[in-house]
């Protein structure tokens, strides 16, 4: 058997994140992969005299092409059942998601279907998505639970995402999500109860989860209850996240500043306040364009982000309302729509979003010594991922040295 495990050659250009988070850009290049990790990167030439394609397990000839690190999407409800299309058309009749949440649709509709369907059933759903992922380019992932609502089914969740990471070649982050919505026929402050007394513990004891989540959003769970949760998950060992700011400003911006968040995600509605207070709490800001594109709603201002030096990342927010697994066109969308370059979403589609699911092994930047995560694109250049809108630039995905789509 081969000591390497790959070597990607005859590159266009290859493209790292540096320690400054500006891009490094090799022409002509070419990157070896030893042990699972970019063992070299530089000119062609060099690298292939001492790594030989011939010696290789795995070989790409990426003439004409670009290779950029593998996509790490850090937000994602990719484990589900059901299908809500329909709320897509109901939305461009004029209905809004709260109108459709309190018809029994939206999330609430999914925890039905969820509740209903089999480990095996979810499993393979869930695969299935990681398998459209891994062909745009996606090598880590965060999945959520959160539609269950109960503890047996929350349990079931993350289980099936344990198994799913267990057996696909992409990285999967696991969440718990119990605070997503209040469960129908259920009081809000009950509930958050239960999720704090029952689903929390039992979780902890499961040991799956690294991170737990919650709604903190108008007529969802307030300010007070997702401290609540957050705390109390924290005391159990799990890193707080919090979806904050989306359909309204209620402060779930400061809440996660002011427990140390991992990340806080949405932030369509956060201020210049909000953004001051993530920057010096060194919490991870992820905006997710698609969600505004489904929603028919503004955008993040992405902008006022990086103008304060916060460490922006982008993820797909894939779910049944926001039904897009690919980072490419969420990375088109941070361009077109929230004002960002080519290059700053690049970076915030690898090396920042690793840092927002704490992944901090040098995932999403392709430099010496981290991981040999890697996409190369059938285009010449990493700008074609934004600019190629609507169609998967990626070709061949390397993960941990080896081609695997």
């Amino acid at each position: 058997m081969s000591d390497v495990d790959a070597v990607v050659y005859d590159a266009n250009e290859i493209v790292t994140v540096e320690e400054n988070d500006e891009l490094g850009v090799y022409e002509d290049a070419a990157v070896a992969v030893v042990d699972g990790e970019v063992a070299r990167i530089g000119s062609s030439g060099p690298v292939t005299r001492e790594f030989p394609p011939e010696n290789a397990a795995h070989t790409v000839d990426a003439d004409g092409k670009a290779v950029i690190p593998g996509f790490v999407d850090p937000h994602t409800h990719a484990l589900f059942a059901g299908d809500r299309s329909d709320e897509f058309e109901a939305k461009l009749r004029g209905k809004t998601y709260q109108e459709i949440l309190a018809e029994g649709g939206g999330i609430l509709r999914t925890v039905r279907a969820t509740r209903n369907a089999g480990d095996d059933e979810l499993l393979s759903n869930l695969l299935d998505h990681l398998d459209t992922m891994l062909a745009h380019g996606t090598t880590t992932v965060e999945v959520k639970s959160g539609y269950g609502l109960d503890t047996e089914t929350e349990l079931r969740m993350l289980d099936v995402i344990d198994r799913a990471d267990d057996r696909h070649p992409v990285d999967v982050v696991p969440t718990f999500m119990g605070a997503h919505a209040v469960p129908e026929e259920r009081e809000t402050e009950e509930y958050v109860t239960e999720v704090v007394e029952e689903q929390i513990p039992a979780v902890a004891d499961q040991g799956v989860a690294e991170f737990c989540d919650v709604f903190c959003e108008e007529g969802v769970f307030d300010v007070p209850q997702s401290r609540r949760v957050l705390a109390t998950a924290a005391e159990q060992g799990m890193t707080p996240k919090v979806h904050a700011e989306e359909l309204a400003h209620i402060g779930g911006t400061q809440l996660a500043a002011d427990v140390g968040a991992a990340s806080a995600d949405h932030l369509l509605h956060s201020t210049e306040e909000d953004v001051d207070a993530l920057v010096e709490a060194g919490v991870s800001p992820v905006l997710l364009p698609g969600t505004a594109f489904g929603l028919g709603a503004d955008y993040a201002d992405a902008r006022t982000f990086l103008d304060a030096g916060a460490p922006v990342a982008i993820a797909t927010d894939f779910n049944p309302n926001c039904y897009s697994q690919s980072v490419g066109f969420a990375a088109s969308l941070a361009c077109v729509e929230m004002g960002m370059t080519p290059a700053e979403a690049l970076v915030a589609a690898t090396k920042n979003a690793a840092r927002a699911v704490d992944v901090e092994d040098g995932t999403g930047t392709l430099l010496e010594g981290t991981p040999g995560d890697l996409a190369v694109l059938d285009a010449p250049s990493y700008v074609h991922v934004p600019y190629n809108f609507g169609v998967n630039a990626v070709e061949t995905v390397v993960k941990d040295g080896e081609v695997v789509r």
